[in-house]
């Protein structure tokens, strides 16, 4: 610095060497934020296939074509509900009442059939109550402001006291022994309808999430419904329609699991609710909302469904059976709550 000949002051700047190098603070996630989100993402294919693995080993029974088209055919109902649930979950909501939803449905169904001797309008009678009570509840959590727990929880309570109602807590049986053929018949090579309608659903499910503006909105809705809104989303709408979904596809999942028994009581469905959760919540989807996937969901269902045909073959008792499952979702959840606490701090 100096005085200038009008008696101002001259600043030099003194600039740094032009082959100086420029080292960012950190170019790619140290070893154990790498590890860490290697789990989140493929811990549960790994975790399937080493189960799957030493089933093999275990049983002589387990890899037989009768046994892995029935684990398939068992869980297509948990997995339908799985897979609605996950749209749910990444657009920022929860859902509590899919369980009663497919008991009233079913039990609708069922009571039409009996009545008319139609089985499409025992079906479109059952889809159309999943469909009217899933909008009830995207109405009264996102129109009505209520807390998604509280609300769908209440509505739970709703269905299942209809479900009492209807029924005086007696068992019905559908007369139509031809819708039968839904859950029993084989359509290709042996797999049965159940099969292809959970594989038909999660790849639409898996669709919309991916390569339309409707799943774009739902993981912007979840990751930010205040951005979303200001982005011009509709988020109340696009919540409402993931309820939708959620019941219909708990309508169907209860048609699936009717006519294999051809018979539904006012209990029908009590606790899937619990075993999609279960499953979405191990495949990686938050509870947070903003990030999940369809694909890991369904692995996360074969997960499950591999760990109680396991239990099954080996003649584990079954209580165990609920305190591994238990440690599992509790393992998943820490996982995710981790690595968002990891990407926070970054």
């Amino acid at each position: 610095m100096k005085n200038s000949d009008n008696g101002g002051i001259s600043v030099r700047v003194e600039h740094p060497p032009t082959d100086t190098i420029s080292i960012p603070l950190q170019t790619r996630p140290r070893g154990g934020a790498l590890v860490l989100d290697l789990l989140r993402e493929y811990g549960i294919v790994a975790a399937t296939v080493v189960l799957f693995v030493v089933m093999a080993f275990a049983s002589d029974a387990f890899l037989t074509p009768g046994n892995l088209l029935n684990i398939l055919s068992q869980n297509a109902a948990v997995g339908i509900i799985a897979c609605a649930m996950t749209l749910t979950l990444i657009a920022g909501g929860f859902d509590l009442s899919l369980g009663a939803i497919f008991g009233v449905a079913t039990i609708s169904t069922s009571l039409v059939m009996n009545a008319t001797g139609s089985i499409a309008l025992g079906v479109l009678t059952g889809l159309g109550v999943g469909f009217l009570a899933g909008l009830l509840n995207g109405a009264i959590v996102t129109y009505g402001r209520i807390n998604f727990f509280v609300a769908t929880l209440a509505m739970s309570l709703i269905y299942r006291g209809l479900a009492y109602v209807i029924t005086g807590g007696f068992i019905v049986v559908v007369t139509a022994q031809a819708f039968s053929s839904l859950s029993r018949a084989p359509l290709f090579l042996g797999v049965r309808a159940p099969v292809i309608i959970f594989i038909v659903f999660a790849l639409v499910c898996g669709f919309i999430l991916k390569f339309t503006v409707f799943g774009r909105h739902i993981f912007a809705v979840g990751s930010n419904d205040y951005a979303a809104r200001l982005s011009g989303v509709n988020v109340s709408m696009v919540r409402t329609w993931t309820y939708v979904i959620g019941g219909v596809a708990a309508a169907m999942a209860g048609l699936i699991t009717m006519s294999r028994t051809l018979s539904v009581d006012a209990q029908a469905g009590l606790g899937i609710e619990f075993d999609a959760i279960a499953a979405v919540l191990v495949g990686g989807t938050s509870l947070m909302g903003g990030s999940g996937a369809i694909w890991r969901t369904v692995v996360g269902v074969m997960l499950f469904a591999l760990i109680n045909n396991g239990f099954n073959l080996l003649g584990l008792d079954p209580l165990y059976n609920k305190i591994f499952v238990g440690a599992v979702i509790i393992l998943a959840v820490a996982l995710d709550v981790w690595g968002r606490k990891r990407s926070s701090a970054a």
